[in-house]
């Protein structure tokens, strides 16, 4: 019993980064895999175009979704702190362009959503996963955001992130350097 309780006191005491270098996929230090997809206006967008400004790239997994919606929504409440911060924001899950058109007029979203409906882009930042809920394993997007620096060098990938305060988050890495 005083082991377990020992355990327990120490696991309390440790505070967890949001902000990883492990993992699997694309990590800190490396340059961001270019892509090229469709936004929810059917335009082409890659991550080339946004060469010389940083960039949060943010994946998750449906739109309309509560988790979803929240993190989007703190987004987009927060968006002019972001970009007075100079950060540009991508979202992308596998949903295809009406939904997203559909997702960014309900929510009033100001940013680019990209419709990754083949995970071309998912699997280059290794974001598509095996996920498992009621002991039922599937394939899904992992909720992970890349912080983009002008030169293309992912800065900061964050894992754990809290769709409540997402844009906390990332502002809160601004702070960090």
């Amino acid at each position: 019993m005083k082991k377990l309780t020992f355990l327990l006191i120490l696991l309390s005491t440790v505070s967890v980064s949001v902000f990883s270098q492990g993992g699997g996929g694309v990590k800190n230090g490396q340059l961001a895999p270019n892509f090229s997809g469709k936004d929810q206006d059917g335009n082409t967008v890659s991550l080339d175009q946004y060469k010389g400004k940083k960039v949060v790239l943010y994946f998750y997994p449906k739109d309309d979704t509560p988790g979803c919606t929240a993190e989007a929504c703190s987004l987009r409440d927060n968006y002019d702190s972001l970009t007075k911060a100079g950060y540009t924001i991508i979202g992308v899950s596998a949903d295809d362009q009406k939904s997203h058109k559909d997702f960014k007029t309900k929510y009033n979203l100001p940013f680019t959503l990209i419709a990754d409906t083949d995970k071309t882009i998912a699997n280059q930042y290794g974001v598509w996963v095996e996920k498992e809920r009621d002991g039922q394993k599937f394939m899904g997007m992992a909720r992970t955001t890349f912080i983009i620096d002008e030169k293309g060098t992912v800065v900061a990938k964050i894992e754990k992130v809290d769709t409540k305060d997402h844009a906390k988050q990332v502002l809160g890495y601004n702070t960090m350097q």
